[in-house]
C-alpha cells in the first residue's frame, strides 16, 4: 500500500539538525510533496530516501526495501532529479538518455522503445538529437525528469523541479508531472517551495519547517484547519489595530507579518464593515484591507508563525552562523 514509509528519520551535520526526527508515509501512486522553505530539510530527507546520504538514526523504507540494508535495490526502484542540472551538455538529448539506460542494464531494443516513450512524454521528440547545450533551461529540466524515467522506476523524486523558471515554463512542468503520474502509474515525491505548486500537484503536502514536519494532510483538509476567509488589513497604529482585532470573539485565528494583519473570519465580506465601524470608534485608521480564500502560505504561517519567505531569511542567517563557528573550530 505504502510507496515509502519514514519513520523517526534524523540527519545531523555535528551540532546542525538539517532533519530532526521526522515521519511520514507516501502511498503508491501518490503526488506527495514536502513544502517549506530554503534550508528546511527537504534535499537532505530526499538524499537519505535515495541512499545518498546515511541517516543519523532513524529507518525508511522505499518500495518496502531499506535504505541501509538494501541500498542497490533502492536505487533500482528509484528515479531522481535533483536541483542541480545532470546532464552532459556535450551529448544530444537522445544521448543523454540512450547512455542513462545503457547504466541501468537496458538493452538496444527496450532502450529504443523507452526512449520514444519518454520524449513523447515530455514533448522532445523534434528535439531530440540537439546537443544539450543548445537546449533553453525549461527542455533541460523536460530532458531530466524523461531521464528519470527511463529505467521504468517504481518512484520518482523531484528535488525543487521548477526552480528558477519562469512562469509559463513552470505551468508546462506541472502539466507533465500530473502526466506522467496518470500515466505511468508512478509515485512522485517532490519537493517545492512554492505553495501554488503543492497545491496544484500533491494530493498529500507535508509541511517542513527548520528540519521538522510541522503538519500534514491534503492541501485542501490543511486550508480548512483556517475554516473560512481571511481579511487582510494595513492599519495605523499598528499595535493597537491588533490588540483590538484579537479581542473581537468572531475572529477564529490572527496573524501579523510585515505590517499586515491577517485574520481568519466566517463570512468575510460581511465583517469587512463591522472591521471598519470598530476601527473607526477605536480611532486605527485603515490604509488597505483585502478578502480571500485561505491558501497554504496562509497554513505555513498558521503553524510556524513566519511566511515561507521570512522562514527562508532566517534560516540562511542561522546557517551562516553555524556555518561560521564549525569553520572557526
Amino acid at each position: 500500500m505504502f510507496a515509502i514509509e519514514v519513520e523517526g528519520l534524523s540527519k545531523n551535520f555535528n551540532s546542525l539538525k538539517a532533519v530532526d526526527n521526522i515521519s511520514f508515509k507516501v502511498k503508491k501512486g501518490e503526488i506527495f510533496g514536502l513544502l517549506g522553505p530554503n534550508g528546511a530539510g527537504k534535499t537532505t530527507t530526499i538524499k537519505m530516501l535515495t541512499t545518498l546520504l546515511k541517516p543519523t538514526r532513524g529507518q525508511a523504507k522505499v518500495w518496502g526495501f531499506d535504505i541501509l540494508k538494501e541500498k542497490n535495490k533502492v536505487r533500482n526502484s528509484i528515479g531522481v532529479v535533483f536541483q542541480e542540472p545532470a546532464l552532459d551538455n556535450r551529448l544530444t538529448g537522445r544521448e543523454n538518455l540512450d547512455f542513462h539506460a545503457w547504466l541501468y542494464g537496458l538493452n538496444k531494443r527496450i532502450r529504443e522503445k523507452r526512449i520514444k516513450e519518454v520524449l513523447d512524454l515530455v514533448e522532445l521528440q523534434e528535439k531530440s538529437q540537439i546537443l544539450v547545450k543548445n537546449y533553453s533551461g525549461g527542455m533541460k529540466r523536460r530532458l531530466e525528469i524523461a531521464r528519470g524515467l527511463m529505467h521504468y522506476p517504481k518512484v520518482l523524486f523531484l528535488d525543487e523541479p521548477t526552480l528558477g523558471l519562469d512562469a509559463q515554463t513552470r505551468r508546462r512542468i506541472w502539466d507533465y508531472v500530473v502526466r506522467l503520474n496518470q500515466e505511468e502509474g508512478i509515485t512522485i515525491v517532490l519537493t517545492t517551495h512554492y505553495m501554488e505548486e503543492a497545491d496544484y500537484l500533491c494530493q498529500e503536502v507535508a509541511i517542513i519547517d527548520f528540519g521538522k514536519i510541522v503538519t500534514q494532510g491534503s492541501p485542501n483538509s490543511l486550508k480548512n484547519v483556517l475554516a473560512g476567509d481571511i481579511v487582510s488589513i494595513k492599519a495605523v497604529p499598528f499595535e493597537k489595530s491588533l490588540t483590538v482585532f484579537e479581542s473581537l470573539s468572531w475572529v477564529k485565528s490572527i496573524n501579523q507579518h510585515e505590517g499586515i494583519v491577517e485574520l481568519s473570519v466566517e463570512q468575510g465580506e460581511e465583517k469587512i464593515p463591522l472591521l471598519l465601524r470598530i476601527s473607526q470608534r477605536e480611532k486605527i485608521e485603515i490604509k488597505s484591507v483585502s478578502l480571500r480564500k485561505p491558501t497554504l502560505e496562509d497554513v505555513f504561517l498558521f503553524f510556524t508563525g513566519k511566511t515561507i519567505r521570512e522562514r527562508e531569511t532566517g534560516q540562511l542567517e542561522k546557517n551562516k552562523k553555524m556555518m561560521k563557528k564549525l569553520m572557526e573550530r
